[in-house]
């Protein structure tokens, strides 16, 4: 490679709450590991993917659930890297740990390497209220959306909307503490929309929005790091091809693809927000207007980071460790047409999708190169750590989700 990481700065990979099965963390820790930085996580418990990796000096053991009071989360990243002993850069994997760092950047620079960003934009980004009004202010197409405040509100709503129709959880953390939807979840008719929200007590903490229908849309993503100037310094652009809970959640199958109108419009939009650090952007290219339409803006790194490498061997997680050190980040051109596979979920997204009329006319005909989220022959322990616990609680947690979502979609 034609760079050298900063070895005396270690990473810490950073989350709140429990998801021990994330094909992100893991390749964060492999991704830097490999240039030889010493990386820590926290994780959930010793037998973790994360905690498995050969990569990973040591795991923090440290449950949350993301409710926890924001002093308690900071007081305990400050004790990790009092551990450490030594300035280190903080990957987050959630928006709750990409909004708690920025918050209390002041504190945590104490011990800790983080994007100087403005305190408050990554919590405005994280809720779908607050993008949506960021879209509307910069001109960014996104799809109609409505903040209900009250029952009566929802009911003015379903008498004047086109369903289906989407319900999304408003806001970071509160998702955790008083979810009204479990994900992404899609509405079919206006009594079944009456009937759950009886359910979201006196305000309803949803954003609900104008469905982009699948048979004319094609889901794109953006994975980027822009420095202190919101330059960008690494900027990639990909097409999905396959998600699980099928088009509303997370990314099983998705190929690099060059979309120079994409990487403006995301580049544009961060000069404007003045955004420092990495972004995971989800945008639906809407076939009847011609328009790439923003839903969703993750102020970190996102789970399918490592389809993105240029040719210099940079990813985003990678430029933000050198750009933190002092040191140049390397430009290069996309690996177009490489693929990235999460094993666990592919298949079973790759049946749902047999049967819903999706397509990607954008995907390559056939991958220059995969990626795959578990399995790496230098690092073996994570992908049998993950099977471990995969097969039977992960099978049950992949059904339930397919139920959810296709409830939703027929009532």
């Amino acid at each position: 490679m034609p760079f050298e990481a900063d070895r005396e700065v270690p990473g810490l990979i950073v989350k709140f709450g429990d998801y021990p099965l994330h094909h992100g963390g893991v390749g964060a820790i492999r991704s830097l590991g490999r240039l030889g930085v010493p990386m820590y996580a926290i994780t959930e418990d010793r037998c973790t993917p994360a905690a498995a990796s050969r990569y990973l000096r040591k795991a923090f053991v440290w449950p949350t659930t993301g409710t926890e009071e924001p002093g308690r989360l900071v007081e305990g990243l400050l004790r990790i890297g009092r551990a450490i002993g030594r300035p280190t850069v903080l990957v987050p994997t959630d928006e709750e740990a990409a909004v708690l760092i920025a918050e209390h950047r002041d504190e945590l620079g104490t011990r800790f390497l983080v994007p100087r960003v403005d305190r408050g934009l990554p919590r405005r980004l994280a809720s779908k209220q607050g993008l949506h009004e960021l879209c509307v202010e910069h001109g960014i197409p996104s799809p109609t959306a409505a903040f209900p405040r009250s029952y009566d509100d929802i009911v003015a709503f379903a008498d004047k909307a086109l369903f289906p129709v989407v319900a999304k959880n408003r806001e970071a953390f509160v998702r955790r503490t008083r979810p009204a939807v479990n994900g992404t979840t899609r509405i079919a008719t206006r009594q079944r929309l009456l009937t759950l929200a009886r359910d979201w007590g006196e305000r309803p903490g949803v954003i609900l929005q104008e469905y982009l229908p699948r048979e004319q849309a094609e889901d794109w993503i953006v994975h980027a790091y822009f420095d202190a100037d919101s330059t960008p310094l690494a900027l990639f652009t990909g097409v999905k091809v396959r998600s699980w809970p099928p088009h509303a959640g997370m990314t099983a199958n998705a190929y690099v693809v060059d979309n120079p109108e994409l990487a403006d419009l995301a580049a544009r939009f961060i000069k404007e927000i003045g955004f420092t650090g990495i972004i995971d952007l989800d945008l639906r290219f809407d076939r009847r207007d011609g328009l790439y339409k923003l839903l969703d803006f993750n102020p970190r790194m996102g789970a399918q980071f490592r389809l993105f490498e240029n040719e210099s061997g940079v990813d985003v997680v990678r430029a933000l460790h050198l750009d933190l050190t002092g040191r140049r980040v390397p430009e290069g051109e996309q690996r177009a047409g490489h693929r990235y596979i999460v094993e666990n979920i592919d298949l079973a997204a790759l049946l749902a999708y047999r049967r819903s009329g999706y397509t990607t006319p954008h995907a390559p005909d056939r991958a220059s190169g995969t990626e795959l989220a578990w399995l790496a022959g230098d690092d073996p322990l994570p992908f049998l750590t993950m099977l471990a616990r995969f097969v039977r609680p992960g099978a049950k947690h992949l059904y339930q989700l397919w139920r959810t979502n296709r409830h939703g979609a027929s009532k």
